[in-house]
């Protein structure tokens, strides 16, 4: 089993910066994709970005040239730095990660941190 820790979050003005962690735990496969999604409220959860154990990286077209995302695969951590902030960046971001092994894949999300853009 594995497990998503995230840490991070919290308020800020618009056009300010935040950053978001993320630590895995437990049987992590060393072929693996982390990343990041949020669901504001009334929307469905959207991929913001992703990164493979191999370091590429994928963002959504809305937060591309704002966020940076960037992991380290000696702590099983993920992080997401996210520079001029919008209001439309509020949401829950959550925490994810897809494995693969010899007998398949799973995937894993955490349990959520909240990050509000207001003035």
């Amino acid at each position: 089993q594995v497990q998503l820790a995230e840490s991070g979050g919290g308020l800020v003005q618009p056009g300010g910066s935040l950053s978001l962690s993320c630590a895995a735990s437990g049987s992590i496969s060393s072929n693996s994709v982390m990343g990041w999604y949020r669901q504001a409220p009334g929307k469905q959860r959207e991929l913001v970005a992703t990164i493979t154990s191999g370091g590429t990286t994928n963002y959504a077209a809305v937060v591309k040239g704002r966020f940076i995302i960037s992991g380290d695969n000696s702590k099983n951590a993920v992080y997401l730095q996210m520079n001029s902030l919008k209001p439309e960046d509020t949401a829950v971001y959550y925490c994810y990660s897809a494995m693969w092994w010899s007998g398949g894949s799973r995937q894993y999300w955490g349990k959520g941190t909240q990050v509000t853009v207001s003035s």
